[in-house]
């Protein structure tokens, strides 16, 4: 069982983070093709993990730049052009529900931030949200806790994902067997309908992940 931390301890750790975010700010700022980096889609039990790379132009600055959770869709879908069309250089990637049942989704992360970064024509310095980052890559990299919340990089990257993630999904959600299951509500997680739906006609062949229990526990 893990220790419960003191609150000291606590104020360590976040004082910590924060020289840490302000030590990655101030790397990104002396690199040019610095790319931020992230993943959407490693919670729901069917379609792709879709992740994505940016090197934002630092002379053209975009306004409202966020965790893409923390966003509503309306201000990600107009982010997304923009981000598009104001980048140096961005890359996207998916991962296909077969390819995650294969390997697992922690390793199928880790692949997607690997071949994101790898689809940049020039990177010098890549940050991926959260606190792991992938083996083998060949140029300065870094991790960073909440970075979709606090590096404009990793915000930009966030939104390119889910904005895709979120578009994939409401393309078959209306048509069969897609419709059946209630995608537009719940982009594929598992909320109550999505599983109801699971018990009732089972999984759907190649879209969801079988490796998932509430997916393989409902396998006709």
């Amino acid at each position: 069982m893990a220790k419960i931390k003191t609150p000291e301890e606590l104020a360590i750790i976040e004082q910590l983070n924060i020289q840490k975010i302000e030590n990655i700010k101030n790397k990104i700022s002396n690199t040019l093709y610095s790319c931020g980096v992230d993943e959407a889609g490693a919670g729901p039990l069917c379609g792709d993990l879709v992740v994505a790379s940016v090197i934002l132009d630092p002379t053209k600055p975009i306004l409202g730049l966020n965790d893409s959770k923390k966003l509503t869709e309306k201000k990600r879908d107009a982010l997304f052009p923009l981000i598009l069309e104001n980048a140096l250089d961005y890359c996207i990637i998916k991962i296909t529900p077969q390819e995650i049942d294969s390997i697992n989704i922690f390793n199928a992360r880790m692949e997607g931030f690997k071949r994101a970064i790898n689809g940049l024509k020039k990177v010098e310095y890549a940050v991926i949200d959260g606190n792991k980052v992938p083996q083998g890559l060949s140029i300065e990299h870094d991790f960073c806790i909440k970075g979709d919340f606090h590096i404009q990089c990793i915000s930009a990257a966030s939104i390119l994902a889910k904005v895709t993630r979120d578009r994939d999904i409401m393309d078959i959600a209306k048509t069969e067997p897609y419709s059946l299951y209630g995608f537009e509500n719940h982009k594929g997680y598992g909320t109550a309908l999505h599983l109801e739906a699971l018990q009732k006609y089972g999984p759907i062949d190649g879209f969801h992940r079988m490796s998932y229990k509430p997916v393989y526990l409902n396998v006709k």
